[in-house]
């Protein structure tokens, strides 16, 4: 054990969580360093202990295939513009109908967050839902704040409805069946009240309130200009019908694959391949041809890098022996019982993620939940409170969200003064208290069941 050693990593280690946490800085360029230095220093003070072999054989293929297979079907749903219409449809359906509205829109949003990544989910929602609101006259904030709160619960739902459950199904063989067995309860009973909570106290006050946003000049050319060069432009017309029904039937064959089928590679190539198939692309020449080429070529692989530096990381951190010391610390002061220890990873999860980017998180204690039930807990509710935890974060701090974060700011370019930091920390702090809440009450009864 080389304490030295064990200082550098733990240091690149920390130099990316704090390059997540600083909005300006290329997290991927200080991952990549970070990554190198820890490498190299592996290297030079354990050189018996690492090798090329192992580090390639650490880093986790299965979740690295299966993200580039979700990020390209994203990419072709995004191109044909499936989610647009999606929201589309839903606010031409309720626009008069402000109570309807608001219980729609966030329950499509938050199912569609259990499938995809919530930033995409606010990207596509959001805009729609400020659009609706200033036709209705109606301040669209209590609406923001139902899909904001109720889209980070989403990822409680399945194994593939984040980045962090992606690793933590992989690296404990969770399959889609015990996500909706061991948490399809707690997601149902937490969604439904939160919306039944901001429908009675926050929406309820705004309904006879006439809302105009006071800036307009959001709609002048250049702010049009500045919005689409985030990808935020409004779908005005319906796309092909065809296209549309073809596009839900292939991500319903999907869903049910991703339930029936355990291994979630197969799964994702054998998905991305179906919608490749089923979208060929117009070239110049009039001819319609399968092109997978072109929506391999529009996936932002940062996150697949970012996994694989974390991955690497990680291991220089076994081979050092700084997981066993982790390990051992968690081992001593774990409380004996397995509700208190269930309600310790829930908030110790929940309050880390909340402060900091939740994917190193899940990687650092990944070992830890390992090394409890190589210790004879059980595995149920210790996972559990595992997802629980480190999903549920998001609404503590909205820095600890992207999909919060993203939020503010489309809110403040639109003129939604409601919608405001202050505002987001005080609602979305209290309902993640009262999730985490409901996350002890629901583990009393998985240990009560174990």
């Amino acid at each position: 054990m080389d304490v030295v050693l064990q200082i550098i990593v733990i240091a690149c280690f920390g130099l990316v969580i704090v390059a997540l946490f600083r909005e300006k800085t290329d997290f991927l360029t200080c991952s990549f360093l970070a990554m190198f230095v820890a490498v190299v220093a592996t290297f030079v003070l354990m050189p018996e202990a690492i090798s090329i072999e192992g580090l390639v054989q650490h880093i986790e293929w299965e979740v690295v295939f299966f993200l580039i297979s979700i990020f390209g079907i994203v990419e072709i749903l995004d191109d044909k513009k499936i989610f647009q219409e999606v929201a589309l449809r839903i606010t031409s359906k309720f626009k008069t109908k402000t109570r309807s509205f608001f219980w729609v829109i966030c329950l499509i949003s938050t199912l569609s967050a259990a499938f995809i990544n919530d930033l995409s989910v606010a990207i596509i929602f959001i805009p729609m839902i400020i659009n609706t609101s200033e036709k209705m006259k109606i301040n669209p904030a209590p609406i923001l704040l139902g899909m904001t709160i109720c889209i980070n619960l989403a990822a409680t739902l399945t194994p593939f409805g984040s980045a962090q459950n992606i690793l933590i199904a992989s690296d404990f063989g969770l399959s889609s069946a015990w996500f909706f067995s061991n948490l399809g309860i707690y997601f149902v009973l937490a969604t439904l009240l939160t919306l039944f909570l901001l429908d009675r106290f926050v929406l309820k006050k705004n309904l006879k309130q006439i809302w105009v946003p006071h800036c307009k000049e959001y709609m002048e050319t250049d702010e049009k200009n500045h919005l689409e060069e985030h990808e935020l432009h409004i779908v005005e017309e319906h796309i092909d019908s065809k296209t549309f029904y073809r596009n839900l039937g292939a991500l319903f064959v999907f869903v049910v694959m991703l339930i029936a089928i355990p291994n979630i590679v197969f799964v994702g190539l054998l998905g991305l391949l179906l919608f490749i198939f089923i979208n060929p692309r117009e070239h110049r020449q009039g001819e319609s041809r399968v092109d997978i080429s072109h929506y391999l070529t529009k996936i932002d692989y940062k996150l697949v890098f970012f996994f694989i530096c974390l991955f690497i990381l990680i291991y220089c951190m076994e081979v050092n022996g700084t997981i066993d010391l982790l390990d051992n610390l968690v081992l001593l002061i774990k409380p004996n019982d397995l509700f208190w220890l269930s309600v310790f990873i829930l908030v110790i999860t929940s309050v880390l993620s909340g402060f900091l980017d939740n994917v190193p998180i899940t990687v650092l204690f990944i070992p830890i939940i390992r090394a409890l039930v190589g210790a004879g807990f059980a595995s149920g509710p210790l996972l559990v409170a595992f997802v629980l935890g480190i999903n549920l974060g998001g609404n503590i701090f909205p820095q600890g969200s992207a999909a919060d974060m993203m939020t503010l700011e489309l809110s403040e370019k639109y003129c939604v003064d409601d919608m405001n930091y202050k505002r987001l920390l005080k609602v979305g702090g209290l309902f993640a208290g009262l999730h985490i809440l409901l996350g002890m009450g629901y583990l009393a009864l998985l240990v009560f069941a174990f």
